[in-house]
């Protein structure tokens, strides 16, 4: 909307927009600064308002600012791993830490205050916020597996590796994003398939599921590419066998 003399003409925003342009600016902040090295002067600013207005969407200060921002971002991070069930499990698996993975290099040091915690504006309740990523993670990822009542191996097995990705991304950052993002992402599927069939022969329940997996993938997948090359490693141990 413009005015007569041509100029963008005003638009005064809701509750909702002004909201959601604060948690935009300050999550843009975070993604680049440790959370404790960012004030409300500096939300307010890159977000192009004054400090009082941003006290008045969030009246406990700073801390209150943190906690939403992590809540935005963990609604996004807590949908990575959901995907229509349809398709092969390691084809579903790679779009969802193709998204997982992007946000990771996208908010850097965001994401790094998030998992790592030792913020000065760490809470039980951010504790609980992150937790919750990683549980609602599990559960989707459980939910790809089709297993009924998981038991505790395969629970178990499932946040594990949801853990491992955490740490891979930590790693990767740290490692100045290194190796390239596709090249992660398929080593994790890859890991992600070998403890659950290393978890498989110890299990029946994750038995069943690696068989129902299995039957659902190609042999020029990721899992076919897999065995090729895994196969020629334990030939050379045929002894133990």
């Amino acid at each position: 909307m413009t005015s007569a003399t041509g100029t963008p003409a005003y638009r005064r925003l809701s509750v909702e927009e002004r909201r959601a342009q604060l948690l935009e600016a300050a999550l843009s902040l975070f993604a680049h600064r440790a959370p404790e090295e960012v004030s409300l002067d500096d939300v307010a600013e890159a977000a192009g308002v004054s400090r009082p207005l941003v006290y008045r969407y969030f009246p406990g200060g700073k801390q209150q600012l943190y906690e939403a921002a992590l809540r935005s971002a963990a609604d996004v991070l807590e949908q990575c791993f959901a995907e229509p069930p349809e398709g092969s499990l390691t084809s579903r698996l790679t779009r969802a830490l193709d998204r997982y993975l992007a946000f990771v290099d996208e908010h850097d040091m965001g994401f790094a205050a998030l998992l790592q915690g030792g913020s000065v504006v760490e809470t039980s309740r951010t504790t609980a916020i992150v937790d919750g990523v990683r549980r609602a993670a599990a559960e989707h990822i459980l939910s790809h597996l089709a297993a009924a009542e998981p038991g505790p191996r395969l629970r178990m097995t499932v946040r594990m590796w949801i853990t491992a990705v955490e740490a891979a991304s930590l790693i990767w950052l740290d490692e100045d994003k290194q190796p390239p993002l596709d090249e992660l992402r398929d080593g994790l599927v890859d890991q992600f398939m070998a403890v659950l069939t290393a978890t498989a022969a110890r299990d029946p329940q994750t038995a069943d599921v690696v068989r129902q997996a299995l039957a659902l993938e190609t042999p020029d997948g990721p899992v076919g590419e897999l065995a090729r090359r895994v196969l020629p490693v334990v030939g050379e141990a045929a002894h133990l066998l």
